[in-house]
């Protein structure tokens, strides 16, 4: 059986169970990205959803640029809340997450969702996966028994040391309760039998990983704390809840007294879809792992960046290439809290104003670092300026004019480049270099994992060309029968147009897409290696062959 199955070395030495060094991965490796698996004791929020789109532009970047990519998004079903829910709501633990899970996979249906994958931690084959995982970890000599004693929150579904907790009274019931200091969420004094991992003794490896790797975790803010944590408040982790107390999660072999922990059964997830543990040794790599990149919310970095790595390590498996963390969404500067009730509901915002305005609210907006704040009026204020005003705006400028055709102005131009006789400064000069340059300043922010700011250097170009366009009026300039000028103007706004439209696939796919239709730009040349200047000399419609004169970015039905 072992001849089959993902190779699992237990040399534990250094830091070797890393991902592979640059040049030495293999090149039928996919691209791997993933959200986190979402738990499904309530309904999705807006959270979740901009982790879906947020990977989801992820992917997209690299099959733009014609590299094979995974996108995996699922449900995390087990543990304590799910139980309790279940029990509140006198349903069997399974039924309810039948329920929940079909709802999470409708929003990543209504949202496009690239995925390749859709796991649920309680797919038959994730449940032999952990199994085989925790053997694994039995195997490495990591994992022992004890009698345990201390604060265990059923909200965060984890322990927490005595330092991370403190006395809380609340103001509105007068109640005098522990809660974590991290979450605010109350804590209750636990005692049971467990067993653990040897977290303790991968502390220096992984400070070793950190130092060797600042930029694991994006933002370096989130990084430090990780570091911050492995050094002050690393213990050994309980990894098993006996099963008087959790019967809902996957049962420890050889002991089914206890239920692995659910944030070993969660993290295992990105594995099972990666085809662990059953492709055979040499080819482990060809279902993506290690995942090039896992998305998570800023909440979960602890369980993403301290455990899994340790994990990891621990079994001899290479680990995740980066972590990029996101901020928490606000409503109105509070944060969302179903208690509060300013939780947005997912479904009625795409429904309410469209997906790809959704999609590109949320990435516009949105902040890797900070808490970004959704609205109503931020999302008219975005719709407005960029996309009404600034993009649908220009295109409409550029493909309705009656006194030029883009389809005769790209076969007359395209032939010549930027010479050295065009003036130092020139507005044509500035706008060709603004074309030019923005595919590598988008690249490199997606290399850099953010995505909003790739989008916002993209829209730069865009509000540049309305500009080039006020400023040199290709209207008049046909008026005044200097037919030359106007097709080299008009040339280069329906370059800077082309190649941004190229490169705003990943995050308005279906915008994007109309707009390349609308210029006449050929299917096969929507690729990342065509939004360059002069790359496409095919593309341009003539006035007679346009489909209809509809709006592309309409008045919003509501802009309240």
């Amino acid at each position: 059986m072992q001849s089959r199955l993902y190779s699992s070395s237990n040399n534990n030495s250094g830091s070797g169970s890393a991902a592979a060094a640059p040049g030495q991965e293999p090149r039928d490796k996919p691209y791997y990205v993933t959200t986190p698996i979402f738990y499904v004791n309530a309904a999705p929020h807006v959270g979740h959803l901009y982790s879906m789109v947020l990977a989801d532009v992820l992917k997209r970047w690299q099959v733009l640029k014609g590299e094979p990519a995974i996108l995996c998004t699922g449900t995390d079903e087990h543990g304590m809340k799910v139980q309790q829910a279940a029990q509140q709501q006198n349903m069997l633990p399974k039924a309810l997450c039948d329920v929940n899970s079909q709802t999470f996979r409708d929003l990543a249906v209504t949202a496009k969702l690239d995925n390749d994958h859709f796991v649920r931690t309680t797919d038959p084959d994730h449940r032999a996966a952990v199994q085989y995982f925790w053997e694994r970890l039995v195997d490495s000599g990591y994992i022992y028994e004890k009698t345990h004693a201390g604060y265990y929150c059923v909200s965060d579904e984890t322990f927490y040391p005595e330092d991370l907790v403190a006395l809380h009274h609340d103001g509105m019931t007068g109640k005098v309760q522990h809660v974590s200091t991290e979450t605010g969420n109350v804590v209750e004094w636990t005692e049971e039998r467990n067993y653990y991992f040897r977290l303790t003794a991968l502390r220096e490896r992984l400070l070793e990983f950190f130092a060797q790797n600042p930029e694991w975790v994006t933002p370096p803010s989130r990084m430090a704390e990780v570091v911050e944590w492995v050094k002050n408040h690393l213990e050994d982790l309980s990894v098993s809840r006996p099963l008087s107390r959790l019967d809902w999660g996957i049962p420890v072999p050889g002991d089914e007294s206890q239920t692995i922990y659910v944030w070993v059964d969660a993290l295992v997830n990105y594995l099972t879809m990666a085809g662990y543990p059953l492709l055979p040794p040499g080819e482990e790599h060809k279902g993506g792992w290690p995942a090039d990149v896992h998305v998570v919310g800023k909440d979960i970095v602890r369980f993403h960046c301290v455990y899994w790595p340790a994990l990891l390590m621990a079994v001899g498996l290479p680990l995740p290439k980066r972590v990029l963390s996101h901020g928490h969404w606000l409503m109105d500067n509070r944060k969302m809290s179903k208690s509060v009730g300013n939780v947005v509901n997912p479904f009625f915002a795409i429904e309410r104003y469209g997906l790809d305005t959704i999609r590109y609210f949320l990435m516009l907006r949105g902040t890797i670092t900070h808490d970004p704040d959704y609205s109503n009026l931020h999302i008219v204020q975005a719709y407005k300026k960029g996309l009404q005003t600034g993009l649908g705006n220009l295109v409409s400028r550029l493909t309705k004019g009656r006194a030029w055709s883009v389809r005769t102005a790209v076969q007359n131009r395209q032939p010549h480049g930027l010479t050295d006789a065009e003036p130092s400064g020139s507005l044509y000069r500035v706008q060709w270099q603004h074309a030019e340059s923005i595919r590598g300043i988008a690249e490199e922010h997606m290399v850099a994992l953010a995505p909003p700011t790739a989008l916002r250097r993209i829209m730069d170009v865009i509000f540049e060309t309305n500009k080039y366009m006020a400023h040199t009026e290709p209207w008049a300039l046909a008026k005044d029968g200097n037919i030359e000028e106007t097709e080299k103007v008009i040339y280069l706004i329906a370059e800077s147009v082309r190649i941004a439209a190229i490169l705003l696939q990943p995050f308005i796919p279906d915008k994007a897409v109309e707009i390349l239709d609308r210029l006449g730009v050929r299917a096969d040349r929507r690729g990342f290696e065509y939004a360059q200047i002069r790359a496409d000399d095919a593309y341009g419609m003539d006035s007679a062959d346009r489909k209809g004169d509809e709006a592309l970015f309409p008045p919003l039905p509501i802009e309240d």
